[in-house]
């Protein structure tokens, strides 16, 4: 239920959603007409304000701030935590080949640590929301696409059962006790380390961090456009996504300072 309800805040997140609801009210017979007016004028007020750069790039800052690089290169790590959420599940039915979304910079970097020798072992953690046994589980294909690769398969360690950040930490600090691994780094999304590294905390995890896909771009307020872009709706609306998601997980209690 809490997936469902998770995906239905999504939509209500969105600033689009809120100034298609202010415009399709402001038409509604019987409104007084001043007040029509204002309902109209703040819907395409927040579909412009959100859709400049100087927003997105303010919400960016505010979301990837407190994302810090922990990483520690000397002594090998027992194992590399990778996040799933790079893939596009439903894009890879269509097309039968790999598909990522904005966000492969994850197993990318995972990648990268094992091949320099960084970890003796890489643990992917990502399932699926779709529960049909036929469902692109994340953790099995970023598996064998590693192998593909040449990572051995013996150092490859998959998780399959997580549907979101709080299950990532949940399961994955299972595998972590079975094993006994003890120096760990954490490998996610800039945007995303915040939450996910309180979650690790809460199941008494607290792993060095590595913070990968950054969006913010170098910060300087005169040069930001104001123009409104479809990628900076985009770009809004996926960091309030995010902001909420930290605010739904404290009040759960299900991360740690």
């Amino acid at each position: 239920m809490f997936l469902f309800l998770s995906k239905v805040l999504d939509l209500f997140l969105a600033p689009l959603t809120w100034a298609l609801l202010l415009i399709l009210v402001s038409r509604l017979p019987r409104l007084r007409p001043a007040l029509a007016r204002g309902l109209l004028v703040a819907g395409v007020g927040v579909l412009y304000v959100f859709s400049t750069e100087a927003m997105s790039t303010l919400l960016t800052y505010q979301v990837e701030e407190g994302a810090h690089d922990t990483f520690h290169p000397g002594e090998p790590y027992d194992a590399v935590i990778v996040l799933g959420g790079g893939l596009d599940p439903s894009a890879m039915e269509r097309s039968g080949r790999l598909e990522f979304n904005a966000a492969p910079e994850r197993i990318l970097r995972g990648y990268d640590l094992m091949r320099e020798g960084h970890a003796r072992f890489v643990l992917i953690s990502g399932g699926s929301l779709d529960p049909r046994p036929t469902a692109v589980v994340e953790a099995d294909v970023l598996s064998r696409m590693l192998q593909d690769w040449g990572i051995p398969a013996e150092r490859i360690v998959t998780e399959g059962q997580s549907r979101n950040t709080r299950e990532n930490a949940v399961e994955s600090a299972r595998i972590i006790q079975e094993r006994g691994w003890k120096r760990l780094l954490l490998v996610t999304s800039a945007a995303h380390m915040p939450r996910a590294q309180g979650c690790f905390a809460a199941v008494g995890l607290r792993p060095d961090t590595l913070p990968v896909d950054a969006r913010m771009p170098a910060f300087r307020m005169g040069r930001l456009g104001w123009l409104p872009r479809a990628g900076a709706l985009s770009q809004s609306t996926d960091v309030l996504r995010e902001l909420a998601g930290r605010v739904v997980y404290r009040l759960r209690g299900w991360t740690s300072p």
